[in-house]
């Protein structure tokens, strides 16, 4: 793994990033990349120290899954990975500062995938969808999805208008043709609602239902399926 800082206009603020390469791969090898993005209260090491993605990258790479590094970026504690009325917009960080970082590294952001989990897996389909980030491939676990601005998390949205404007669950067609994975527990709070999500989209997204709850034990579980969906993708 590799890390780094750098100051982040979109932030106001200096942000960690973290690349994990695979087992035979380093530094300026030209490879597919997934951005990983955290949940709430991460940074660009949660990826890694919580979720293991190097370690099971390591390994679905050594079974036969194409080749791909996968890069975190701290994305604030709640920021939803959106623009906030103060002007914050950590989805434009990633989109104007964080992947040009990454092809000056020599990384291939022509072959992109998104990666995230609670607030991340959120704020990956928002990226994807209405932002229109061109991706390849999309794995979430246990999207932080909202059904109305009551129901909504502390400090996730800053008004109903706020969050009516980014509303991923009320607005399937913004994810129409996306290559998707979408994984959620049958004990998570967040079960329902991605769910339904999934019911209304097109393609039908791969993954599902099964036990788990919404915690580190349950994506972890999922993770190596996960990064098998994207690599093949990404390498096509």
């Amino acid at each position: 793994m590799v890390s780094g800082s750098f100051h982040t206009r979109w932030m106001r603020t200096q942000t960690g990033w973290t690349i994990a390469y695979p087992d035979g791969h380093g530094a300026g090898d030209k490879l597919p990349v997934v951005v990983s993005l955290h949940g709430r209260g991460g940074t660009h090491r949660t990826s890694f120290s919580s979720l293991g993605l190097d370690t099971y990258l390591d390994q679905v790479v050594k079974a036969g899954t194409p080749a791909f590094a996968i890069a975190s970026v701290d994305g604030g504690d709640h920021s939803y990975w959106h623009r906030r009325t103060d002007g914050t917009d950590a989805s434009a960080m990633v989109r104007d500062e964080f992947l040009p970082l990454l092809a000056e590294r020599g990384l291939d952001t022509e072959r992109l995938g998104l990666f995230g989990w609670s607030m991340g897996g959120y704020g990956a389909l928002l990226m994807a969808g209405k932002q229109k980030l061109p991706v390849k491939a999309v794995a979430v676990s246990s999207p932080a999805l909202f059904t109305s601005p009551g129901a909504t998390a502390a400090g996730a949205f800053d008004s109903p208008a706020d969050f009516d404007a980014n509303n991923v669950h009320g607005h399937p067609e913004w994810l129409r043709g996306v290559r998707l994975l979408m994984d959620c527990g049958l004990q998570d709070p967040f079960y329902a609602a991605t769910k339904n999500l999934a019911g209304r989209l097109s393609p039908k997204p791969a993954g599902g239902f099964t036990e788990g709850a919404h915690n580190k034990d349950y994506w972890r579980r999922m993770v190596p399926a996960q990064l098998r969906f994207l690599g093949p993708i990404l390498r096509a």
